[in-house]
């Protein structure tokens, strides 16, 4: 760990310890880092004699593969979120925007504490933490943690684990210190299991039938980036009618397994003519800058944007963009 984030998890625990009241955000369309990150420091902030919530601008629901790891109940309505909060907590949110209509909390909280590990994340908080080596949000948590010198039981510990697992794909893209970390979490009490079948291997018995209608009309183009080949498939609405956003988001993990291709991208209808588009890459293309290109943002290998328009026309502008950084990144 450098100096730097080193001073800055004091500087943010410095904060929190001196905070009666905590507000705790994760993005838009929360995923299992974003939330998890959220809820396990909010389980220790309580436990600390804070008051503390946990909510994120949209959707209304909790995505329900996730409703689990609020064990304490510390979830809110995005309608139940201070006007001006003593302290705010942004995590696992690259920019701004991220946060949806709740952004306009950052210009009236007291202190804004940021957690992340995406590269562009540009340092939005009055104290910021971001280290873009982590693989998960949940580690630079689980350090704070440490640093606040919270007790890792099992329910702060599952919530980190439920974070961890599903941004590193079960752990393919983790490095041996946070294999290291993981046997901590098991150490803690954490059933790995049960806790990573519900958010990646779970699905209702409809999944199959939106499968076989998306999957039937994905596209290879094997000359595309540099000859290393380029995916997509897409999901209207009458696709993904009656199923779950986590069905709807986790078509990008199959499409992803196409072998002839480097880059896979998912389009997703989320409103007529809207489309939330996932991009995902073997090795060689950054799709952080095909999404960065496009107004989006991400990781290298995992990355996504939104866009309107008719389907094709968005395919075509993200053709364009994914050759510009293609052809640089295959020289």
């Amino acid at each position: 760990m450098t100096d730097d984030l080193s001073a800055s998890l004091q500087a943010a625990a410095e904060v929190l310890r001196a905070a009666t009241d905590v507000t705790l955000l994760a993005h838009v369309n929360p995923d299992a880092d974003a939330l998890g990150s959220a809820l396990a420091l909010g389980l220790a902030l309580r436990r600390l004699g804070k008051t503390v919530r946990v909510s994120f601008g949209a959707p209304e629901e909790v995505p329900e593969t996730l409703r689990d790891l609020d064990a304490a109940g510390l979830l809110v309505p995005a309608t139940e979120v201070p006007r001006s909060p003593e302290v705010l907590v942004a995590l696992d949110t690259g920019s701004v925007g991220r946060l949806g209509p709740l952004a306009d909390r950052l210009g009236t909280a007291g202190q804004v504490v940021v957690l992340d590990h995406h590269v562009s994340n540009p340092g939005f908080g009055t104290v910021n933490v971001v280290d873009v080596e982590a693989e998960a949000t949940a580690l630079v948590v689980l350090r704070l943690l440490d640093v606040l010198g919270v007790e890792l039981d099992e329910p702060v510990a599952r919530c980190v684990y439920a974070g961890l697992v599903t941004d590193t794909r079960s752990f393919r893209h983790a490095r041996p210190a946070t294999h290291e970390v993981a046997a901590r979490l098991l150490a803690a009490g954490v059933d790995g299991e049960a806790v990573a079948r519900p958010l990646m291997d779970s699905h209702p018995f409809g999944y199959l039938g939106m499968l076989a209608k998306v999957l039937a009309r994905a596209s290879l183009d094997v000359a595309a980036v540099g000859g290393r080949g380029f995916v997509h498939a897409v999901v209207t609405l009458e696709d993904a009618a009656g199923m779950r956003p986590e069905e709807v988001e986790s078509v990008v993990d199959l499409v992803r397994t196409t072998a002839e291709a480097e880059v896979a991208a998912v389009l997703k209808e989320l409103r007529p003519s809207y489309w939330s588009v996932s991009l995902r890459a073997v090795s060689a293309v950054d799709v952080r800058e095909v999404a960065q290109l496009l107004g989006g943002g991400g990781h290298r290998l995992a990355a996504g944007f939104t866009a309107e328009g008719d389907a094709a026309v968005v395919l075509e502008k993200l053709r364009g963009a994914l050759e510009a950084v293609g052809s640089k990144a295959l020289g």
